[in-house]
């Protein structure tokens, strides 16, 4: 039986905190309650606890994460909040530690605003590399907001008191309610189509988050995103963000602010343009004296004050280069003449006639000395021959014969009888002598006594 694990309580809650922080669901949940038990730590963190009708939670909230809350929470309030499930170790007991709070009245709204700015951002609508910068000096502001209220009026002010020569092309759209949203969006549209304007400015003034909702709609996000004309997003103040914030090339905090990114300060350009211009002054003042300055020293050189000295100090000059230019020439010319002697000579001994007249000459002395040389090989093999045909012919078994010897063979003559071995009493054998054969037969046989026979 396999032995069986015993844990620590330390080891098993932390076990059960990490498989609660694995959980993709519990990583990042949404909750609604009611906060009951809160106290705000001196340390800056929020313990407080959810509760419903029929349930209740434990909950912290860091100090990093509520330092952020656009309200004070406190007891008895309804919110919605966004946070993850995890087990505090020591005490073994499970708790929700919240990273976004709202209240319960606007949370839908909230959440609804969170999830669009995370999936747009998750597209990219909001990078930076994709924002285009405005033009320095723009003729057209299309300003794209209420024709009526605080925001137009402080926008064109501004405009006008900044950059008068810059004109104004306002486009009125509803910036609350239902129908603002597609309001705003055909304006975007109206605006590119027609291209005559150079940045757009599209705003409001302050409001809630319900009454800046318009400003929070994907189409107008995207609108902006896909406008070919840059835009700024002026849009409630300073504190109120919106995805038309983020989506925009630039973000203003007021519509005042938006008129004053929009366009250069006029005092600013005419302070720029005196500086430049004294700075030419100054320049040209300094040319001018630099030139005079110049043109004294010209006026007091020897070149011009005693010009014929001068060419004649160049007039010896140019006789020492002459004569420098003819040696140079004269010696190059004998070295040309020097090479081209060489090079006849050279091609002399390469002349094709003469090659021809000393290769026939090798031909000939090679044909002879080849000659020469198979006539002296011929007589050497002939001697040789001769001496051969004299040695093969001693050797001759005829010239044997003819001295008086004869050959023995058997009756087929395939073999030659060289002992009494080799023939019986009665065997038929042929005997060849120098002028001819003899058929015989064996009648007797008698060894020779050296060889031990009879």
């Amino acid at each position: 039986m396999a032995e069986q694990r015993i844990y620590s309580i330390k080891d098993l809650n932390r076990y059960i905190r990490m498989k609660l922080e694995s959980d993709q669901v519990l990583s990042d949940v949404w909750i609604r309650g009611e906060i009951s038990n809160f106290t705000h730590h001196s340390s800056g963190h929020m313990y407080f606890t959810l509760k419903d009708e029929g349930s209740r939670l434990r909950a912290i909230m860091f100090a990093s994460h509520n330092q952020r809350l656009p309200f004070v929470p406190k007891e008895g309030s309804r919110v919605i909040a966004r946070g993850n499930i995890s087990v505090y170790e020591r005490d073994g007991q499970y708790q929700f530690y919240a990273t976004h709070m709202q209240p319960d009245g606007i949370g839908s709204l909230y959440l609804a605003y969170e999830q669009l700015k995370k999936k747009l951002e998750d597209e990219g609508l909001f990078a930076e590399g994709r924002k285009r910068p405005l033009p320095r000096f723009p003729k057209v502001i299309g300003v794209i907001t209420s024709p009526t209220g605080a925001a137009v009026r402080d926008i064109i002010t501004t405009l006008q008191r900044r950059y008068p020569q810059a004109e104004i092309l306002l486009y009125p759209v509803t910036v609350q309610g239902k129908g603002a949203a597609p309001s705003i969006v055909k304006a975007i549209e109206v605006m590119n189509r027609r291209q005559e304007a150079d940045v757009l400015i599209v705003g409001r003034g302050g409001g809630s988050l319900e009454e800046l909702w318009a400003f929070n709609e994907e189409i107008v996000a995207r609108a902006i995103y896909t406008s070919d004309i840059p835009v700024i997003s002026a849009v409630g103040h300073e504190t109120d963000f919106t995805i038309a914030d983020f989506a925009a090339d630039l973000r203003a905090a007021t519509p005042t602010a938006a008129a004053e990114l929009a366009v250069p300060h006029r005092t600013e350009l005419l302070e720029q343009l005196r500086q430049r211009q004294s700075r030419l002054r100054q320049a040209l003042r300094q040319q001018h004296a630099s030139s005079r300055e110049r043109l004294a020293r010209l006026q007091r050189s020897p070149a011009l004050r005693q010009p014929r000295r001068y060419m004649l100090q160049h007039a010896e000059r140019l006789d020492m280069l002459r004569q420098r230019l003819q040696r140079t020439v004269e010696a190059r010319s004998r070295l040309s003449a020097e090479k081209t002697a060489r090079l006849r000579h050279a091609l002399e001994r390469f002349n094709p006639r003469e090659q021809i007249k000393a290769a026939r000459r090798q031909t000939d002395s090679s044909r002879r000395q080849l000659e020469n040389g198979m006539l002296g090989m011929m007589r050497s093999r002939s001697q040789q021959l001769s001496s051969a045909m004299r040695q093969l012919d001693a050797l001759s078994p005829l010239k044997v014969m003819a001295r008086g010897y004869s050959l023995v063979y058997d009756e087929k003559e395939s073999k030659l009888i060289k002992s009494l071995h080799d023939v019986q009493p009665g065997d038929l054998i042929k005997i060849k002598v120098s002028d001819g054969q003899l058929d015989c037969q064996v009648w007797g046989m008698k060894e020779d006594a050296e060889h031990g026979g009879e």
